[in-house]
């Protein structure tokens, strides 16, 4: 059977070829009638466009990277399937790039992978987002760009992000509406912006209930399992050790968790431990953890829809969180 054309789905549905490419690009300002007529046509010949052809006929590979530094598989995994959704509702290819971004090839290697895939646009998430070098280099080139939770020149790209500090705000008042008065804080990693702007929220929200601010009861973080595990081991050592954790991941509240199990502390009869994301982990952990939902998966889904747009002026849209409670926090026994 012979393969459709674009030819036969302009004939098909009665429209120009360069109407048939406009729908299939999802492009706006196309009517209703006319994007119904062309869609019933590409279902009616089972119609595929071909990707070679696409690059041929403009000046676009149809290709975006994903760029990213994150400890966390679960933050990745999430991230990917929206920007991935969006990509293929526009048939655009996403190319994930892993990088560290303390090293002095970074720039390098992200020059290399625009020019090797010929990339039509950058998503950066945190905390490759806030590398000076590698925006200076992506502006050099002229390459459309939308960053995910920026942390700095926060008017100079497009970007998607939550409101960390109103968010750790909220998680905090939470558990001292519960009775809670020391309550641990496990810090994210210094490079990212976020850390600071969770502990913003959290001292934010002692203030209000006019509890003082206890830096023995801050430990950093870095974002992952075993971080969580060595704070938890410190914080629950202490003098008068904390009656609940509020870890700035759910990665690292995992490893509070585990802590807490491993020195017999029940949770959360003796210790109540929050975390932050709401990735799968909050949910496969015993109990499961309260904690705030960051839709991960619809910033990327929106960094992708910015980006598709290749617009010349700058969006940033904010996505709201949610508090999600669970069963790993409770008023302290005492």
């Amino acid at each position: 059977m012979t393969r459709a054309t674009i030819k036969d789905v302009s004939r098909v549905a009665g429209v120009s070829i360069k109407t048939v490419s406009r729908v299939l690009n999802k492009e706006r300002y196309v009517s209703d009638d006319m994007r119904q007529k062309v869609e019933e046509a590409v279902a009616r010949l089972n119609y595929h466009p071909s990707q070679a052809a696409r690059t041929l006929a403009g000046k676009r590979s149809f290709q975006i990277g994903l760029i990213h530094d994150n400890p966390s598989p679960y933050y990745i995994f999430n991230m990917q399937a929206g920007v991935g959704q969006r990509c293929r509702e526009a048939d655009f290819r996403m190319i994930v790039q892993p990088c560290d971004i303390n090293s002095p090839g970074l720039v390098d290697d992200i020059g290399a992978l625009i020019d090797q895939a010929q990339l039509d646009g950058i998503i950066m998430t945190p905390p490759v987002t806030d590398v000076g070098t590698a925006l200076a280099e992506l502006f050099r080139r002229k390459i459309p760009v939308v960053r995910v939770q920026p942390g700095t020149d926060l008017t100079a790209t497009s970007a998607v992000y939550i409101d960390n500090v109103q968010a750790a705000d909220d998680m905090t008042a939470y558990l001292i509406s519960l009775g809670h008065r020391r309550i641990g804080f496990v810090t994210g990693h210094g490079n990212y912006f976020a850390s600071g702007q969770r502990l913003t929220g959290y001292r934010q929200a002692l203030q209000r209930a006019g509890i003082g601010f206890d830096a023995a009861l801050v430990f950093p973080g870095q974002f992952d399992f075993q971080s969580g595990t060595a704070a938890a081991e410190a914080l629950l050592a202490l003098d008068q050790p904390p009656t609940a954790i509020f870890a700035s991941s759910d990665d690292m509240a995992a490893g509070v968790l585990a802590a807490a199990h491993r020195m017999g502390i029940s949770v959360p009869g003796q210790l109540s431990v929050a975390g932050f994301d709401d990735t799968d982990l909050a949910q496969v952990v015993w109990p499961a953890l309260t904690t705030i939902h960051q839709p991960i998966r619809d910033l990327g889904y929106a960094a992708a829809d910015l980006l598709l747009e290749f617009g010349e002026t700058i969006e940033r849209r904010q996505l709201p969180h949610k508090l999600v409670v669970r069963g790993s926090t409770a008023a302290p026994s005492n």
